[in-house]
């Protein structure tokens, strides 16, 4: 045949069958199946860098902090309530580390906000503070109207924590370390005017200190419990960090409520008591009467919670704080009729465990297998048959990281 017949011939041109295409489709599938736990992976690194960045921003403005004033920032600190104004003119002793570190933050402005009285709202309303003014150093960090309490700041929040909006104001996922017990930690001995007092209502004769009755009990049991770095509404200094800044936790992370009832995400309410004379116990927290069998994770319904960590500014634990009791990631529990009295943990929304500030300005991450030694024994405290003050922490390595002047010797990697 000649060649000029076979260029006359129709070429027939071969697609793809049906089979191949659906071979190609799978493939294509496997591969992104593959790679998107990868992309997920990569993007969840990210995220906990940032995360760690920040913390190193706030642990780089509390050494900030103490260099200009020689002392660390305070938690629970503010202005003091008389016995006739009211909640709005005043904070009552009850603002956050967070605020006072603002000028240190890079929040010159919105610190000058909080400094001077104001009239600005949230929702364009007269403010309640006297005379239609906010207060200087604002009112109670409940008062969400009040502009400043309710801003978000990027800096005190962790990327991979989503939670946002309502209930709550501007939220925080970075908490001042309280230590490893319980009894008085939760005021640090002392009433809404900065006064060592056993009552926090203006109507008592106490209140500004003035009062008769002799507190030298409350001072012995506050000395004897508050073994943190942070101290509510007291003063402290890096000199009073004994066991040396390198050993000691300044702060760490919190989950911040979503409204999904989790329990590392929200304050479980219970009948245990914390305070003095108290006998509860890490385990007692960890009652099946609070947690759901079929999804442990999670609160039982029908017990009742309370927000966490969505208030920056309020200092009080279940917003602002943790204790190194129980490991990162548990279930925080508190006394029925005050969520801030309890056993509060620290928490994240990473895989595993969660970030730490320590004294130095180092940022560690804590895995959730942490030696938390004996979680059937209660915390240190005065007056009764526990472990006295001075006494090593009963909670092993993590609650050895949370004393600052103990003389425990750290001898394990974390």
């Amino acid at each position: 045949m000649s060649k000029a017949s076979d260029r006359s011939k129709p070429r027939v041109r071969r697609g793809f069958t049906l089979v191949e295409l659906l071979v190609v489709i799978a493939i294509i599938g496997v591969l992104v199946g593959l790679l998107l736990p990868a992309v997920q992976a990569a993007r969840e690194a990210a995220r906990r860098m940032s995360c760690s960045n920040n913390f190193k921003q706030i642990g780089l403005s509390m050494h900030n902090y103490h260099a200009a004033y020689n002392k660390m920032p305070m938690t629970m600190m503010g202005t003091t309530r008389s016995v006739n104004n009211a909640t709005n003119d005043s904070n009552r002793w009850y603002l956050s580390y967070a605020v006072g570190i603002l000028p240190f933050m890079e929040q010159q402005g919105l610190w000058e906000s909080i400094a001077n009285p104001s009239t600005e709202t949230v929702n364009g309303s007269a403010p309640a503070g006297t005379g239609g003014i906010w207060p200087a150093n604002g009112p109670c960090p409940w008062q969400f109207n009040y502009k400043p309490w309710a801003t978000e700041i990027p800096a005190y929040r962790c990327p991979s924590d989503p939670a946002k909006g309502a209930p709550g104001g501007g939220r925080i996922n970075y908490a001042a370390c309280f230590g490893d017990a319980s009894n008085t930690v939760n005021n640090g001995g002392r009433n809404e005017g900065g006064y060592v007092s056993n009552q926090n209502t203006p109507t008592h004769a106490d209140f500004k200190g003035t009062g008769p009755t002799n507190f030298n009990w409350l001072v012995e049991r506050s000395r004897a419990a508050n073994r943190g770095l942070f101290w509510a509404r007291e003063q402290m200094a890096f000199r009073d960090v004994l066991d040396g800044l390198s050993n000691t936790i300044a702060m760490g992370e919190i989950v911040s409520d979503s409204g999904s009832r989790e329990l590392k995400e929200v304050v479980v309410r219970t009948s245990l008591q914390f305070g003095g004379g108290s006998q509860a116990s890490p385990s007692d927290c960890e009652d099946p009467a609070y947690i759901d069998p079929a999804r442990p994770q999670f609160a039982l319904q029908g017990v009742t919670v309370q927000s966490r960590a969505n208030r920056w500014a309020d200092g009080r634990m279940n917003y602002s704080g943790f204790q190194t009791i129980l490991p990162p990631n548990s279930i925080t529990c508190s006394r029925s009729n005050d969520n801030s009295e309890g056993f509060f943990s620290a928490g994240s929304r990473h895989q595993g465990g969660c970030h730490v500030l320590m004294g130095d300005g180092a940022v560690k991450f804590i895995t959730d297998s942490i030696n938390a030694g004996n979680q059937d024994m209660g915390p240190v405290q005065t007056r009764g048959p526990w472990l006295p003050g001075g006494s090593a922490s009963p909670y092993g390595l993590w609650g050895s990281l949370g004393t600052r002047a103990t003389k425990e010797v750290i001898d394990e990697e974390f």
